[in-house]
């Protein structure tokens, strides 16, 4: 094995729509990474005549974050040889602990603890801002998980990750069994039946609050503007929806905060 890094997950500590941009919806987020659950990938020595990766993932090849990451990595400037070359002797091996389809973002940290390992190895030299440019193409939440902060006021459409300073929770998370919630599904029934959207004033406010004060303040239903359209979508999330309890994403994953 030539390297091992952790892909850690995490939580929406509220999400708020703030406008569209063409068939993608603005928001503004705080994220806030968990350390208490990561997926493994590694990069191990072997050859072979095309890219290899394997893990348990729900998706195909062709879908996979990492495998886009690889794609976009091979027509960004000059590193398409150095990236051919170094994995016709390695493959990628992911040992997958994150849920998928659960609003904790494991395919978006998997693709950017994929583009870090591969700047590394590549010697592709590419900056904090490059490698975000490429991530952001792959997926929204990816440019946060390169920064490797552990809390973020995340906002556009993925692409502007704020750091903001603060004491790390102590978060506990459910993923609710075979409940499978579609993002994409969720964006567009909130977009047809529950579109509204946070205004200039009430964004610059919600940015300055600590992650603690949101979770004090709001209830699920008022953190994260896409939990009607989830339970709408998918019933059965709402009975996790308990007292203190928030929806992370799209869903189906709860969250609450050890006291």
């Amino acid at each position: 094995m030539l390297d091992s890094r952790k892909s850690y997950g995490k939580v929406n500590i509220c999400l708020k729509v703030t406008g569209q941009r063409g068939v993608y919806h603005e928001f503004l987020s705080r994220f806030m990474k968990l350390e208490n659950i990561y997926d493994d990938i590694e990069f191990i020595h072997g050859v072979q005549n095309h890219f290899v990766l394997e893990g348990s993932f729900s998706c195909t090849k062709a879908n996979n974050t990492i495998y886009k990451a690889y794609l976009k990595l091979l027509e960004y400037k000059d590193s398409s040889r150095k990236i051919q070359e170094f994995f016709s002797r390695h493959k990628v091996s992911v040992v997958k602990r994150i849920p998928e389809f659960g609003g904790l973002g494991g395919g978006s940290s998997n693709a950017a603890t994929f583009l870090h390992m591969a700047n590394d190895h590549c010697r592709l030299g590419l900056s904090i801002e490059e490698l975000c440019q490429i991530g952001s193409s792959v997926g929204a939440d990816v440019p946060f998980f390169l920064y490797n902060i552990e809390s973020a006021n995340v906002m556009g459409v993925g692409e502007k990750v704020e750091p903001f300073f603060e004491r790390a929770l102590d978060i506990k998370y459910l993923t609710p069994p075979n409940i499978l919630c579609s993002t994409g599904d969720v964006y567009r029934n909130f977009r047809k039946n529950h579109y509204k959207e946070l205004n200039k004033e009430e964004v610059d406010e919600l940015k300055t609050i600590s992650s603690r004060e949101i979770l004090d303040t709001f209830d699920a239903r008022s953190a994260n503007d896409l939990c009607a359209s989830t339970v709408e979508l998918y019933p059965d999330v709402e009975k996790y929806i308990k007292q203190g309890w928030f929806l992370t994403g799209s869903g189906s994953t709860v969250f609450t905060v050890e006291k």
